[in-house]
C-alpha cells in the first residue's frame, strides 16, 4: 500500500452522523460507495434523492453514489473506510466481511465502545481485524450532524499515529464549514468520546430533574476534571484537556438538544424507565453502554469518578435519579 490511499471513500452506516460525513466528503470527493444494510431504505433514498430517516434537508446526487447492502462490494474496490455505525451494531457488521481490509486506511467516526469486549474502536479494529494502528485514524470533536446539514461552522479532529496520514486525511474534509486539526493521541480521544456521553447523559438527567444553567455549569466543569484524571492513570501522555476535541466535546454533547445522551437523560431524569426511553427514541444512546464498560474498565484502575458511578447507578442498578444526583452535588465545589 502506498503511504496514505488516495483511492475512493467508502462510507459504512446510514445514520444521521454517516449522513452528514457523506455530505462532507462530496465536497472533495468526485464520488463515494456507501453501504446502508436494508435494500428498501437505498431504493427510497434513491427515489427521493435524500436519506428517508435522517438529515432528510440534505440532497444529494445520485450519480456521485454508489448504494450497496452488500458490506464486501461497497469495501471492496475501497482505500478508505469510515465506519460510522452505532457501536452496539459493528461487530455484526463486521461479521458480514468476506474481503479483507487491513490494508485499507480506517477511519472510526464511531463515538462509542465495543460493548462486551469494552475495547475502543481503534483497539478493536487493530486486534481482531489485524490493521496496523498507523492506518487506523479517529474523527471526533463538537460536531452535530445536524449542524454539517445547515452548514453551520463546526471543528473536526482527525487522530492518527501517523500525523502524516492524518494531515492528509483532514484535508479530504476541509471546506467552508468545516475546520479540521490533528493529533496523535488516538487512544485519549477515543475514551474522551465514550465518556462526554457518559457525562452528557448526566447532564440530561439533572435538565429532566429541573435543575438549571448553573448546576448545569458546575456538572459539566466537574466533568471535564473527572475526564482529565480517568485519562491520566488509563493513558498518560501530554494533553490539553481543554482543547476542542476534549472540552469542546463535551460542552456540545451536554448542553445541546440536538445531543441524543442529553436527551435519553432527559427522559430518565423526568421518570421514564431505562427500557421506555430507549424504545421512544429514534436513535442509539451510545452513552448508556459506555456507561458500562467505563465503569468496568474503572474497575482496575480506581479512578475518582463520581459522576460516571452516579450515571451507572441510575442505569444500571436502578436507585433513584434524585437520590443519586443529590449525593452527586454534595461532592461538588
Amino acid at each position: 500500500m502506498s503511504r496514505f490511499p488516495n483511492g475512493k471513500i467508502a462510507i459504512i452506516g446510514s445514520g444521521s452522523w454517516a449522513t452528514a460525513i457523506a455530505k462532507i466528503v462530496l465536497t472533495h470527493e468526485d464520488s463515494i460507495n456507501w453501504y446502508i444494510r436494508r435494500e428498501e431504505q437505498i431504493a427510497e433514498f434513491k427515489r427521493l434523492g435524500h436519506n428517508p430517516s435522517y438529515l432528510t434537508g440534505v440532497h444529494f446526487d445520485m450519480g456521485r453514489i454508489q448504494f450497496s447492502a452488500d458490506i464486501n462490494k461497497t469495501v471492496r474496490d475501497a482505500d478508505i473506510l469510515i465506519f460510522a455505525t452505532p457501536s452496539p451494531y459493528l461487530k455484526a457488521q463486521l461479521k458480514k466481511l468476506r474481503t479483507g481490509i487491513s490494508h485499507k486506511f480506517i477511519v472510526t467516526a464511531i463515538k462509542g465502545i465495543v460493548p462486551d469486549e469494552n475495547m475502543i474502536i481503534s483497539t478493536y479494529f487493530n486486534r481482531m481485524l489485524d490493521i496496523p494502528m498507523e492506518n487506523i485514524a479517529v474523527l471526533s470533536g463538537p460536531c452535530h450532524a445536524e449542524e454539517v446539514a445547515l452548514e453551520r461552522l463546526s471543528y473536526l479532529t482527525v487522530g492518527c499515529r501517523d500525523r502524516e496520514k492524518a494531515r492528509l486525511f483532514a484535508q479530504k474534509l476541509d471546506n467552508a464549514y468545516i475546520k479540521t486539526t490533528i493529533s496523535e493521541d488516538v487512544d485519549g480521544i477515543e475514551y474522551a468520546s465514550v465518556l462526554k456521553n457518559v457525562y452528557a447523559i448526566a447532564a440530561g438527567i439533572c435538565n429532566g430533574l429541573k435543575y438549571g444553567d448553573n448546576f448545569q455549569a458546575v456538572l459539566l466543569s466537574n466533568a471535564i476534571k473527572e475526564m482529565g484524571r480517568f485519562l491520566s492513570v488509563l493513558h498518560p501522555i501530554p494533553r490539553d484537556v481543554d482543547r476542542s476535541v476534549y472540552l469542546g466535546d463535551l460542552l456540545v454533547t451536554g448542553y445541546s438538544n440536538f445531543s441524543r445522551n442529553r436527551v435519553f437523560g432527559t427522559m430518565i431524569g423526568r421518570g421514564y424507565s431505562v427500557k421506555s426511553a430507549q424504545l421512544e427514541m429514534a436513535m442509539v444512546a451510545e452513552g448508556y453502554y459506555g456507561t458500562k464498560c467505563m465503569r468496568e474498565i474503572n474497575r482496575r484502575l480506581c479512578v475518582n469518578t463520581p459522576i460516571l458511578d452516579a450515571v451507572y447507578n441510575i442505569l444500571y442498578r436502578g436507585i433513584s435519579p434524585m437520590t443519586e444526583i443529590k449525593l452527586l452535588t454534595d461532592s461538588f465545589r
